[in-house]
């Protein structure tokens, strides 16, 4: 928010800040900004572009993916699984 906004998190104004003045205000960081950047590292899916991060941004996706999976719940994954195995039945032609 500093770098974007001049704002400090734990400046006075901020912790008056409405909730609606903070979505709009974080929903328009830009990907530069060091969140954006963190929110980027995160999100990645193109093997390419994963293979040519840095130790540290795999660090960083890595434990937003494991976060991710533990707040998966077992209806979720019995689902996906479901899916999988129905998959991998038509491949065999079953």
């Amino acid at each position: 928010m500093l770098s974007e906004y001049g704002i400090r998190i734990y400046s006075h104004d901020f912790k008056k800040m409405k909730w609606g003045e903070f979505a709009a205000l974080l929903s328009g960081l830009s990907a530069d900004s060091p969140l954006g950047r963190v929110v980027a590292v995160r999100c990645e899916d193109d093997p390419k572009i994963i293979e040519r991060f840095t130790p540290q941004q795999r660090r960083i996706r890595a434990e937003w993916r494991q976060r991710t999976a533990q707040s998966v719940s077992g209806e979720r994954l019995n689902e996906a699984l479901d899916f999988f195995k129905n998959m991998f039945k038509g491949m065999a032609g079953e």
